[in-house]
C-alpha cells in the first residue's frame, strides 16, 4: 500500500470510528481471548488493555477482548503457542521470547544492535518492516503478527552491585531474555531467564545480582528499586522493543477485511501511544530513583563499543546460516545506511547539551 493510501485508510477508519462512537452502543458480537506474557503493568495497561479498549470503542462494542495476565491461558513465555494452538484468539507479547525457535524474531522485536525507536518505527511503518514481519511469522509460526506497543531504550540494569566496567559484568548473575542471554556470557555474565513476575522475589533473594526488563518508568511498578540500589545506563543491549500482536489464523480469517483494517489501525495507533507515553514518563523517572536512594551509574564507553561489536558479529554469524535473518537484517542496515546523515541534518546542537 503506498504512503497515501495508508493515510487515506487512517483517515476513513478514524471517520469511521467517529460516526460510530456518534450511534448508540451494540452488544458485543465478537468475543475474544487474550493471552499476555505480563502480570501487570504498563505493558498491560497502555499495551494489550489499551488496545482492546480501543477495538470496542472504535467497533462501537461489537469486538470484545478480554485480556488475561501471564500464566491464566499457557505459560508466560509461551504466548505463541498458545495462540497457534487456538487456546487463546489473540497474544500479547514480546518476539524474543521465541528466538530460539528462530533468531529473527530478536531483529522485530529488538536486540543490542538495534536502531533506535525512532528509526525502528520508521522501518516497521515505512521501510517494510511491518509487511516481513507478517510474513516471516505466518511462514515460521502459523500466526497472524503485527507491532503493538513499542518502548524507548530498556535500563540496562538494577543491580544489587555496582556495573561500570568490563570487570564489573564478569560473573554477574543477571536476568534477561532472547539474544542477549547468549551476547551478555561473552562479556563475562552469568546470565539466566525468567517471566517478569518472578524477577523481584530472585532479586530479593539474591538469585540474581542485577536484572533488565523494562524502560526508567515500566521498571517504578515492578519496584525493583526497593532492593536493587543501583540503576546502570543506558540499555545497549535493547536500544529499543516493538512488542507483538498475535491472532490465531482461523480467527483472523474469519473477520471482514474492515474489520482487520480497524484492528490494524487500533494496533498501530496503540503503538504510537505507548512510545508517547513511555517518552514522557520516562523524562520524569531519574529523579524519582534519586529520590529513593539509587545511584545511577552510566556505564564506561568500552563497555557500549564492546556490545555492538559483540551484536554486529553475532548477526553477520546467524545470517549466515538463515535466509529469514539476513533478508531482515539487509533490509534494516539499508535503512540505517539511508538514515546515516540524519543526525546531521536534523538536529541542531544546543549549548550545555
Amino acid at each position: 500500500m503506498s504512503f497515501m493510501s495508508r493515510i487515506k485508510a487512517l483517515g476513513a477508519a478514524a471517520t469511521a470510528a467517529a460516526l460510530i462512537a456518534g450511534s448508540p452502543a451494540q452488544a458485543a458480537e465478537m468475543n475474544f481471548k487474550m493471552a499476555t506474557s505480563w502480570a501487570g503493568g504498563p505493558l498491560m495497561e497502555i499495551g494489550a488493555k489499551a488496545f482492546a479498549d480501543r477495538v470496542k470503542e472504535m467497533s462501537n462494542g461489537r469486538i470484545e477482548i478480554e485480556v488475561f495476565p501471564a500464566g491464566t491461558l499457557g505459560e508466560a513465555l509461551k504466548v505463541t503457542e498458545t495462540v497457534s494452538n487456538g487456546v487463546a484468539d489473540m497474544g500479547h507479547t514480546w518476539m524474543g521470547y521465541d528466538w530460539g525457535v528462530d533468531p529473527t524474531v530478536v531483529l522485530f522485536g529488538g536486540y543490542a544492535g538495534s536502531f533506535d525507536t525512532e528509526r525502528m518505527l520508521h522501518w516497521l511503518y515505512r521501510g517494510g518492516g511491518v509487511e516481513m514481519q507478517r510474513e516471516f511469522r505466518q511462514e515460521k509460526f502459523g500466526i497472524v503478527s503485527m507491532p503493538l506497543f513499542i518502548r524507548t531504550a530498556e535500563v540496562f540494569l538494577h543491580s544489587i552491585k555496582p556495573v561500570r566496567t568490563l570487570a564489573d559484568l564478569q560473573g554477574l548473575k543477571l536476568r534477561t531474555a532472547g539474544a542477549w542471554l547468549e551476547m551478555s556470557k561473552q562479556l563475562g555474565a552469568a546470565p539466566v531467564t525468567t517471566p517478569g513476575g518472578e524477577i523481584y522475589t530472585a532479586l530479593e533473594r539474591g538469585t540474581i545480582d542485577a536484572t533488565e526488563w523494562g524502560t526508567l518508568w515500566e521498571n517504578i511498578s515492578p519496584g525493583f528499586y526497593k532492593v536493587a540500589k543501583y540503576l546502570i545506563i543506558p540499555g545497549v543491549h535493547q536500544p529499543t522493543a516493538p512488542f507483538e500482536l498475535q491472532v490465531n489464523n482461523d480467527v483472523w480469517n474469519g473477520l471482514s477485511d474492515a474489520d482487520k483494517q480497524l484492528i490494524e489501525t487500533a494496533a498501530r495507533l496503540t503503538t504510537f501511544d505507548s512510545w508517547l507515553t513511555i517518552g514522557q514518563e520516562d523524562a520524569k523517572a531519574l529523579d524519582f530513583y534519586r529520590a529513593q536512594g539509587n545511584e545511577i551509574i552510566e556505564l564506561d564507553p568500552e563497555v557500549q563499543y564492546a556490545v555492538k561489536d559483540i551484536a554486529d558479529k553475532w548477526a553477520d554469524g546467524v545470517a549466515a546460516n538463515n535466509a529469514w535473518f539476513a533478508k531482515v537484517l539487509q533490509s534494516q542496515r539499508d535503512f540505517a545506511t539511508l538514515w546515516a546523515e540524519a543526525n546531521h541534518y536534523r538536529n541542531v546542537k544546543v549549548k550545555g547539551q
